[in-house]
Formats: structure tokens, sequence, C-alpha cells
């Protein structure tokens, strides 16, 4: 992990953060998702139109990431469903980074030990969210699970993507990446929303279609990171975005930090300073 690399990726994990705050004045959350799916398809499509088709060795990978991002995206939608953002967004992005740098040991990856502490220090403090924001009882274990589902496919995307980029040019493989995920919950909204599409505020449909446009340009800059092969280190780093997030609704939306949140924020700046000297 290099100082650019760091600075990269937390640059992508604010912008991630904005989106969802973006995303997060969108109060039918099916309808956001197929705002933002409708923005991968515009500008993913385009962007691949312009630089023609990716590799044919590249083709599997895109095939995979693709998949994945669908079910990550239809589990993290299940999660909301069936519990609070407040407690399913942590568990569900606190969780990857953990399981991404045991699959890249798994895999051979030789990782420095101070990298595997900062990255369990990183872990731990945006888990520790969850706690903030409520207490885990037996009503809350089925979203919580879907959550570490949703944490899971967060890491098997990462490694797909973080494998693929290093012998694929990163736009190439976005685009299509992105194209291809893109049509599953536009499709999903109008078979559930139906005609209650063409109702949708002037404010929601910027707000979604905005939200997606950020959402690109943060997972863009995380696959330029990844070109440099510190998955798992970058993974934990990425999903700072939720101390980032909490701070953004603070601020500018009104939002209760309170000492939880202090205290969490604080273990993560830990980890990250750990990450950044390993």
């Amino acid at each position: 992990m290099t100082t650019a690399v760091t600075a990269l990726v937390l640059l992508a994990a604010v912008l991630h953060a904005t989106w969802n705050a973006v995303a997060h004045g969108v109060p039918d959350r099916l309808v956001g998702f197929a705002l933002l799916g409708t923005t991968y398809v515009v500008i993913g499509g385009g962007t691949a139109l312009a630089l023609g088709p990716p590799p044919t060795d590249a083709w599997p990978a895109i095939l995979t990431s693709a998949a994945i991002h669908v079910v990550y995206t239809l589990l993290l939608w299940w999660s909301y469903e069936l519990g609070e953002f407040s407690q399913v967004y942590p568990v569900a992005r606190g969780s990857a980074p953990w399981v991404v740098a045991v699959i890249e040991i798994a895999r051979g990856q030789q990782m420095p030990t101070l990298q595997l502490v900062g990255i369990g220090v990183i872990s731990l403090g945006l888990l520790s969210l969850a706690l903030d924001g409520g207490r885990i009882t037996r009503a809350t274990l089925p979203a919580l699970g879907a959550a570490l589902a949703t944490g899971i496919s967060i890491a098997a995307y990462t490694v797909v993507d973080a494998t693929a980029v290093s012998t694929t040019p990163v736009a190439v493989y976005a685009a299509w990446m992105f194209l291809l995920q893109g049509p599953v919950m536009p499709v999903i909204a109008l078979v559930r929303r139906g005609r209650r599409l063409r109702t949708l505020s002037r404010g929601v449909v910027l707000a979604g279609l905005a939200g997606g446009v950020v959402s690109l340009a943060a997972y863009g800059l995380v696959l330029v990171a990844q070109t440099s092969g510190a998955t798992a280190a970058i993974a934990a780093l990425r999903e700072t975005s939720i101390v980032i997030g909490a701070l953004i609704g603070s601020v500018f939306l009104g939002e209760r930090f309170g000492r939880g949140r202090a205290i969490s924020a604080a273990v993560v700046l830990v980890g990250i300073v750990l990450v950044d000297v390993s």
C-alpha cells in the first residue's frame, strides 16, 4: 500500500458515502436501486460502445462479477426490507474486508502482520456501528444474517475484480460489468411498481441518477487502486465510507453522531494508520 493508493481509496470512500447520502433521500429503496441500475446501463453502455469489447479471456471475470453484483444488490435490498439501515449497512460492509483477507490468504497471498491487524481493527470499528444502531435481538437476526450474506458477496466480487483488472484495462472491464448488471433492478421495479413509476417526482429521479453517477466514479477509483494488488487492505479502506457517511449525516442531515459512533470512528482511524504504515 502506497500513500497514493491509500488516498485514492479514501477518496472513493468519500464518494461512496456521498452517493449513499444522496440515495438516502429516495424513500422507496427499490426505486432507488432501479435508478442506480438505469445509470449503470446508460453510462456503462455508452462507455462500452466507445471502447469496444474486452479481451476474450476477460469475459469469464466480467460475467462472474456482474452476476455477483446482481446477487449483492438483491441481498442488500432484502437486508433493508428486513432491518434498519443503521444496523444492516455496517454489518454488510464491515464483514467484507475480513472475508477478503481470508480468501487472499487461502489463495497464497502474503500479507504483513501489521496490515492484517489493521484490517481486523477497521472491520471491528465498522461492525461496532451495528451495535450503536440498536441492541441485537432475536428479531434482528434475519436482517443481520442477510447483511452478513451481503458482506460475503461484496468480498466475492472484490476478489474477482481485483484479479481481473490486473490483466484487463480498467475502463473496459468496468463498462461491460456495469452494463450487464444494470438492467436487473429497473426490470424488477417495473414489474413490482408498474405505472406508479410514472408518478416519481423530478427530485427523486435526479437524486437517484446522481447517486448512480457518483457510485460509478467511486467504484472506478477502487478498481484503479486494485491494480496495485493490495486487495484486502483496499477492501478494508473503502469500507471507511460507513464512518464518512455517519459524519455526513451528522454535519449535513442533522443526524445523531454520539459517543458510540465517535469511538467506532476512532477505532477505524487506528486501523487506517496500521494499514497505511504496513
